[in-house]
């Protein structure tokens, strides 16, 4: 697993989730490109980190002026994969690795696969960013 490091401006915006939220989130990820911050936080801290009706998201969003995530974090690749394709329904997930680089297939129901890409691949480049930072893969497709 690579070695994750926080810069001082993440560490900034874990304080300020933890304000809002009285959730510790487990990382957070700047997606400048994205014009968006995403959090990871344990499974069971889900429901307290987004607030009632998205209200700790809302407000997030309006102080810091970007797009907001959470997703929920697992040490299992299947599990990681399931949390940040949810709500899309995944089938299956195949790890191909070439030479020096990871490919990580992840097949959704038919009927879920814009759901799963999201609008202009947001949620494909944040399955990016983040599986590869914690499961060191290169490249995500959806199948």
């Amino acid at each position: 697993m690579p070695e994750i490091k926080l810069t001082p401006e993440g560490m900034r915006f874990l304080s300020l989730f933890q304000d809002f939220t009285k959730v510790t989130a487990r990382d957070c990820i700047i997606d400048e490109e994205g014009n968006r911050i995403v959090f990871l936080v344990d499974p069971s801290d889900m429901g307290l980190a987004i607030g009632k009706n998205g209200a700790n998201v809302k407000r997030l969003r309006k102080v810091l002026n970007r797009e907001v995530e959470v997703v929920a974090y697992s040490n299992s690749l299947e599990d990681m994969v399931k949390n940040l394709m949810m709500p899309a329904r995944v089938r299956s997930i195949r790890l191909v690795q070439t030479d020096s680089k990871k490919t990580l297939y992840i097949t959704v129901a038919g009927e879920d696969k814009g759901l799963a890409i999201g609008k202009n691949g947001k949620n494909v480049s944040r399955a990016k960013l983040i599986l590869k930072r914690y499961m060191d893969v290169d490249s995500v497709v959806i199948v």
